[in-house]
């Protein structure tokens, strides 16, 4: 009996031990999460629903668990009679073609190159030198999923534009995302008008989005393929970002210079940590 009392008093003490453990680590957790600003955590949330997203994609298309949706959502993009000709007038079709031309590689690095070139005149060399960093890893991780991954192309219809890769994540809506939502990024915290910045962040959500549609509407891709290299570059970029203002705290990359005649953001975290850095009250 004593054994018995002895070995429930060494659970309930280990039980005990366990919990005040994880109320010191929420704790911790809270006060961690407490130091960022309302952006940032929005931003962490993002990262974790992306990532998760692309997760259970993958789990699906691994599993065979979309080979409905994908086929059918394909079939209705093409015309009933004639699987060869996508639904919609002409110049839709050739639109799709221009769209998806500025997911390619060659639009994707003229675009940095020129961003990048354009930063470096403008003396900000660890900012281009990043941009270009960024751009070139996230080309490496698309690969690697590509080649870890290997789904083919679909075979339900024809194909409208000329593929050589594997499908799943699309490179396309992957890359698109990293590069045209890291320069907007770029683009919104070298402004503070509010407006300005979700302005650029828009026409860079617009842009991935339109590109990612197109790959589906010329049949090169599954629509899996495309949500999956939305996550993917999604989660990257918001990874980059990350650094990048780590870095531009540290020092290691250029802050954004603004026109003097530009009102000031409060709300900028930049803002925040040069005006606390200035304070002479802090240590």
């Amino acid at each position: 009996m004593s054994k018995v009392k002895l070995l429930l008093h060494e659970r309930h003490h280990m039980i005990r031990r366990i919990v005040s453990r994880i109320r010191i680590r929420v704790r911790n957790g809270v006060r961690w999460l407490g130091g960022f600003e309302p952006a940032t955590l929005i931003l962490l949330l993002i990262l974790a629903l992306a990532g998760w997203s692309f997760i259970e994609l993958a789990d699906s298309v691994v599993d065979g668990e979309t080979h409905r949706f994908d086929p059918w959502l394909l079939r209705i993009m093409r015309r009933t009679n004639d699987a060869s000709t996508p639904i919609g007038p002409a110049w839709l079709h050739a639109m799709a073609r221009d769209v998806t031309a500025l997911g390619g590689y060659f639009c994707l690095i003229l675009f940095t190159l020129m961003t990048a070139g354009y930063l470096w005149l403008d003396r900000k060399h660890h900012l281009s030198q990043f941009l270009l960093g960024s751009a070139v890893s996230g080309y490496i991780v698309s690969t690697i999923l590509k080649l870890f991954f290997q789904r083919p192309r679909p075979d339900i219809v024809p194909h409208l534009d000329y593929v050589v890769s594997s499908s799943f994540p699309s490179g396309h809506s992957m890359n698109s995302a990293i590069i045209y939502l890291t320069l907007g990024t770029i683009i919104a915290t070298s402004v503070a008008r509010k407006r300005l910045k979700a302005y650029a962040m828009s026409v860079a959500l617009f842009m991935t989005i339109l590109i990612g549609i197109s790959r589906v509407y010329l049949g090169v891709h599954y629509p899996t393929d495309v949500l999956a290299g939305w996550m993917a570059g999604l989660v990257w970029a918001i990874l980059c970002s990350f650094v990048a203002r780590g870095l531009q705290r540290r020092g290691a990359v250029e802050k954004p210079i603004r026109p003097p005649d530009e009102p000031v953001d409060s709300s900028d975290p930049l803002v925040q940590h040069a005006a606390q850095s200035s304070d002479p009250r802090c240590p």
